[in-house]
């Protein structure tokens, strides 16, 4: 019998998107723009990192503002009962660098996900991928290695890796993401989110 591996996202399913905090801190609206907006992941992150360059913001100020991040509320709580279940993987497109502070709040899951490039003073030149379409890929290794996967997500940058997974599921998804993927079932509560993979369990 197989095993099912349960995927999900980390930003606007676990824990607050951390560009719109880092937006509304900074009162830069422009920051405000995510993966439920643009598709495209580079040109999104060109952009930001335009901003950051013109506005002289650096790593440091964005992790004074990820300090004060807390997960979403019910989070912690759906996160213990999921782990109960299944073994879980966070497949997020954030950055090492980003991340730890929400990852100890969370009991430290499993965390994949991406890193920065920071020069010697503290500024924000770059990015890398972990790999290309990571998340998608993460969820084809786990298949190949004999697993079942139940995923979830909510923007643009989940969609390939609900479509792989046996399972896909949208959380809280924005109405562009919903009108744009109508084949994967929306949840907007976490008592949804328990409903929709115990189904996925007693059915895949």
């Amino acid at each position: 019998m197989k095993q099912t591996i349960v995927t999900l996202d980390m930003e606007g399913v676990l824990t607050p998107e951390i560009w719109i905090a880092v937006s509304e801190k900074t009162g830069i609206p422009a920051l405000r723009r995510t993966t439920r907006d643009e598709p495209d992941y580079d040109r999104l992150m060109r952009g930001r990192l335009a901003i950051l360059e013109r506005e002289n913001l650096g790593i440091a100020d964005i992790q004074k503002v990820i300090a004060g991040i807390r997960p979403l509320e019910g989070a912690a709580g759906f996160l213990d009962w999921l782990r109960a279940r299944a073994q879980v993987i966070i497949l997020s497109d954030t950055f090492m660098e980003f991340a730890q502070p929400l990852m100890a709040q969370l009991g430290y899951p499993c965390l994949f996900c991406n890193s920065l490039t920071i020069d010697e003073r503290g500024r924000i030149r770059g990015y890398s991928l972990r790999i290309a379409d990571g998340k998608r890929k993460a969820v084809m290794a786990l298949k190949l290695l004999n697993f079942r996967v139940v995923a979830a997500g909510d923007s643009y940058n989940d969609t390939t890796m609900l479509d792989e997974a046996d399972r896909g599921i949208l959380f809280r998804p924005p109405d562009n993401v919903v009108r744009d993927f109508p084949q994967f079932p929306v949840t907007r509560t976490y008592d949804e989110l328990r409903a929709a993979f115990d189904d996925a369990a007693a059915t895949l």
